[in-house]
């Protein structure tokens, strides 16, 4: 491994940290280093599951800002979170801190999510200027209904693991120590069947009046801001329409003839599977 991540044997389960201070960012080596981990751990017949934590004093928090003006490096994002998605292991992600942006996709890559009592979990790209761009939008409301989905992309405001369980955001929370309970949390899965890919699980609709009544929101909240005509004030519409368009089961190709008007569909394609 490189320096941004170990890798050690508890039994069966392997424990994979990520080590990249000071908040552990998703940088270019974190991503190949996750990617290669995958690769390592499957190819491993004594592993049979595998527990996500992070050194330091958060899980990843997030994007590496200080790559946010270079070109895009292999491995992107979206590709992590699904090769840790189709592993043969199921991975369960070990949360303290925040996990955010990024680190909550990676997290929702994971099969299981572990969180301590005093983590935090959330989407918040909006409030950066940004839109969820690995796949957060979609595996959000297969885990906790769109609800839950539009407030937490839309509001960019995270949520704490009382609430994130009680949403279904994540599977437990650790009351003592995390990665030892993350590693029993893991073992025990193992007896079971798994539950479903997060990407393969169906979405619960939402009521009929759902969407109109949270446009009718953001208009009620923008008045204000309408002198403002700033992509970050547009944001959250572009998020609530994106999670709609693609909650409605629309694909990459339906969309194609308009995706000059709103280039950061083809990274929300990808994540999605749907992209050429």
């Amino acid at each position: 491994m490189t320096n941004v991540m170990t890798i050690d044997h508890r039994g069966p389960v392997a424990v994979v940290t990520v080590d990249n201070p000071p908040v552990n960012a998703l940088s270019n080596a974190v991503r190949a280093a996750l990617m290669s981990a995958v690769d390592t751990l499957d190819a491993d017949d004594a592993v049979k599951a595998v527990v996500l934590a992070c050194a330091g004093r958060t899980f990843i928090a997030g994007a590496d800002v200080r790559e946010f003006n270079l070109p895009p490096e292999e491995p992107h994002l979206p590709d992590v979170v699904a090769a840790i998605e189709d592993a043969n292991k199921p991975w369960t992600a070990a949360i303290h801190g925040s996990a955010l942006g990024g680190g909550f996709e990676i997290a929702l890559g994971c099969r299981f999510r572990i969180a301590d009592t005093k983590a935090s979990v959330g989407l918040p790209e909006v409030t950066l200027g940004l839109i969820p761009g690995a796949s957060g939008t979609v595996r959000t409301p297969r885990l906790a209904g769109v609800e839950t989905a539009v407030k937490l992309a839309v509001s960019g405001r995270p949520i704490k693991a009382k609430a994130a369980l009680e949403a279904g955001l994540i599977d437990a929370v650790a009351e003592n120590d995390l990665l030892e309970e993350a590693v029993s949390f893991a073992e025990q899965r193992l007896e079971a069947p798994l539950s479903p890919k997060t990407r393969e699980r169906s979405i619960v609709p939402p009521a009929d009046d759902f969407w109109a009544n949270a446009k009718r929101t953001r208009q009620n909240r923008g008045i204000a801001h309408r002198w403002k005509r700033s992509l970050r004030s547009a944001l959250p519409w572009r998020t609530l329409s994106m999670l709609r368009w693609r909650m409605n089961g629309r694909r990459f190709s339906n969309y194609a003839p308009r995706r000059r008007r709103l280039p950061f569909v083809m990274s929300f394609c990808r994540a999605c599977g749907d992209a050429p």
